[in-house]
């Protein structure tokens, strides 16, 4: 079974997580929030959210955005290995529509994290 979600790598012009288990299911995972740049909405709806297991891939990676985005990078690199090193991975799919296995799509968030790109994000959050 299939994961389809839109990943929230903002920079990378992809829009955020939007997951579904069937194709008329989707559950809240912070795609809203996390479009219009309400990270701290996005974080709050991705932890409320009890249809998704707390390890779903989509999940993890939509939160490790928020926290980001929030500055709290330590919480967000968390989140993104922990989708980075599952055994299992899933196909997200990207705004875009472009398909990416889970692991690749956390790694990238990962490298993101450590070249300082969700800084922006941090930095225009406190204007």
């Amino acid at each position: 079974m299939a994961i389809i979600t839109s990943v929230a790598l903002v920079l990378l012009a992809q829009g955020p997580v939007a997951t579904a288990q069937a194709p008329d299911t989707a559950f809240d995972v912070g795609y809203e929030e996390l479009v219009a740049n309400d990270n701290a909405a996005a974080r709050q709806a991705i932890e409320n959210c009890d249809e998704l297991a707390a390890n779903d891939p989509a999940r993890l990676i939509n939160h490790g955005i928020a926290l980001a985005r929030m500055g709290n990078y330590d919480a967000a690199r968390t989140e993104f290995a922990s989708a980075a090193n599952m055994r299992r991975s899933v196909e997200l799919e990207t705004a875009t529509g472009e398909w990416v296995d889970s692991r690749r799509l956390a790694r990238k968030a990962l490298a993101m994290l450590e070249q300082g790109e969700f800084a922006r994000y941090y930095a225009l959050s406190l204007r």
